[in-house]
């Protein structure tokens, strides 16, 4: 198996050269301290982590699986390890509020070292990453009395987060919870229920788990308008912030046998009368919830980014050494018994495929975060309003097609090895496997698809997307002093007016028929997720090509990535027009069969 290796050549490029991280930085007061020195630092540390600590413990992870006794989970071996090196680091509170002990850094810079963690250990990353949505929840909306108490100690990593959403009964439609939560005159609530498929519900990585769990008052509105959201630890805290002694009344019931990520806890947590406190305003939970549920949907894309970038790396390396067959244009090993597989035409499409998804998808991933960023620290209020409605539109397209793309390319690499990609000591069917579960938790991705179509485009009238093509005209207007740009902005003119058009059928349509919404929904998600892959690599090409031009940079790098984007808009670009099609063909075929028939 070839070992992770982080891809730090790309991301610098994308965050120095695409996305001008310094500039974008230094205009924002909350970040104007991040220097490109420390950036790259910090890149450059995390790369080692993922690379010496992270992954040698993947694939015993993967085999030794987390353990249930008796409520208690033990995560494999050397994980605990890696978490207390993971804290003692300081990475716990990268992106913390400084004024707790945080470090205050952008989620454009923390972005990239989640992808790492994913490629190298998507099963410890996960318990990361929950930690860290969790402490943004809080410090977004709760009392500066639990923000004192809890956030210290979740930032420096010894204590950990979760959120509780899903029950037996309730999955997407979380208006349907039956968790309860009963006042008990001091302030604090009694909470009762039971969550399901909680990832790190319960571990021994930590010395407290913080659950932020939804629930319902017994005189609450109905459905999602009479959600809450608590605070309900697994041990109890005192007033000074330190632990009782006391546990709380929170179980872990038992843990999920699952396909992948078997290092990462999956429980089913019990509450029974475990002692929380409001996070926000009564009812309000749902909406305070999206806090969190947003950064993880962004760190799903992420995951699939991640494993991609793995996946392609034991792909590549094998085709250049796997011994296998001629060069059709003759030997290229004549001393040789036969020619590495690279130089097939089939195995070369499924590396510039894999290579393809995996740059678009970590530059769409980056410019998400970056919105995200301007939105927190821009001290404009109208570009941070403006920031606001492109991550609306962006991260249900982010999770669900970079997680996608993500899979597709586990799978591709798989066919690459042939048989040895269906073993597992080469690590592509762990990969597939872990990778798989991205399409599916913190919003399916039809779920992401129909939030698209629906609510962020239909309802809206076409609103958001009005934002992003606005984006689209600005860069082509600055791209066409590039005479290098001259064959690629059609591309990019003719995807935006694609997807225009689609949209505007599909919000006609559906005021005759609300079921052409959902009927249209994943195609649509697909062609606007390719059509901002075709603006992603619009822009690493204008950067690429400006670096080539002024001859810095490591020219072959570059020419590499100008070659990928040729693959790109003449074989995989392409497929938008299909897509626009199957969206015309409407709701009827769909929807033509009784239940009975199926």
């Amino acid at each position: 198996m070839t070992a992770y290796r982080a891809p730090l050549t790309d991301m610098h490029f994308l965050l120095t050269e695409v996305f001008k991280a310094n500039a974008v930085f230094a205009a924002m007061p909350g970040t104007a301290e991040v220097s490109a020195d420390l950036v790259s630092a910090i890149l450059d540390e995390a790369g080692k982590i993922s690379e010496h600590l992270l992954s040698p413990i993947n694939q015993s992870g993967d085999q030794q699986a987390c353990q249930w006794n008796e409520g208690f989970v033990t995560t494999p071996t050397g994980f605990k390890d890696a978490y207390k090196a993971y804290a003692e680091g300081g990475w716990a509170g990268l992106t913390g509020h400084v004024d707790f002990g945080g470090q205050g850094m952008p989620k454009l810079l923390s972005a990239q070292i989640e992808e790492m963690f994913f490629g190298a250990n998507s099963s410890f990353a996960l318990y990361a990453i929950l930690n860290t949505g969790a402490t943004l929840t809080i410090s977004e909306h709760a009392s500066a009395e639990l923000k004192e108490r809890y956030l210290p100690k979740m930032y420096e990593g010894e204590w950990s987060g979760t959120m509780c959403l899903t029950e037996p009964h309730a999955g997407t439609d979380l208006g349907m919870i039956r968790t309860k939560a009963l006042e008990n005159g001091d302030g604090s609530y009694n909470l009762t229920g039971t969550k399901i498929f909680i990832t790190a519900g319960e571990h021994d990585l930590t010395a407290n788990i913080i659950h932020l769990v939804l629930a319902k008052l017994p005189d609450a509105p109905a459905g999602p308008k009479g959600i809450s959201l608590f605070l309900v630890p697994k041990n109890k805290v005192g007033a000074d912030g330190n632990l009782t002694g006391e546990t709380n009344n929170v179980k872990c019931g038992s843990i999920e046998h699952k396909m992948g990520i078997k290092g990462s806890a999956t429980c089913v947590m019990n509450f029974d009368g475990a002692q929380g406190w409001l996070v926000g305003k009564l009812n309000n939970g749902l909406a305070n919830m999206f806090t969190m549920m947003n950064y993880e949907r962004l760190s799903m894309g992420l995951q699939g980014n991640g494993l991609a970038e793995s996946s392609y790396q034991i792909a590549s390396e094998y085709a250049k050494e796997r011994i296998q067959g001629r060069s059709p244009s003759g030997p290229v090993q004549p001393d040789s018994a036969a020619d590495p597989i690279i130089v097939h035409p089939d195995v070369r499409r499924m590396l510039l495929t894999m290579r393809a998804n995996i740059m678009a998808g970590r530059a769409l991933s980056m410019y998400a975060a970056l919105q995200l960023d301007v939105s927190r620290f821009h001290p404009d209020a109208d570009v941070r309003e403006k920031a606001d409605k492109l991550v609306a539109l962006l991260i249900p397209v982010q999770k669900a097609y970079c997680s996608d793309r993500g899979f597709d390319v586990c799978v591709i690499g798989q066919q690459v090895l042939g048989g040895h990609g269906y073993v597992a000591e080469w690590g592509l069917e762990q990969n597939v496997r872990d990778s798989r579960i991205a399409q599916i938790y913190e919003g399916a991705n039809g779920i992401q698809a129909l939030d698209l179509m629906g609510r962020k485009t239909v309802r809206s009238n076409g609103e958001l997307l009005s934002v992003l093509l606005q984006e689209f005209d600005e860069f082509i207007a600055a791209a066409q002093s590039s005479a290098a740009m001259q064959k690629y902005l059609p591309h990019l003119g003719a995807s935006k007016e694609l997807i225009a058009d689609v949209t505007r059928k599909v919000i006609a349509r559906a005021e005759v028929n609300p079921e052409e919404i959902g009927a249209a929904s994943y195609a649509y998600m697909e062609l606007l997720g390719l059509t901002l892959y075709c603006f992603m690599w619009q822009r690493m090409l204008l950067a690429a090509f400006e670096k080539l031009e002024s001859g810095q940079g490591d020219a072959a790098h570059l020419n590499g990535l100008v070659k990928t984007a040729d693959f790109f808009f003449a074989r995989m670009l392409l497929h938008g027009k299909a897509l626009a099609e199957e969206i015309e063909a409407g709701s009827e075929t769909m929807m033509a069969m009784t239940a009975e028939q199926f």
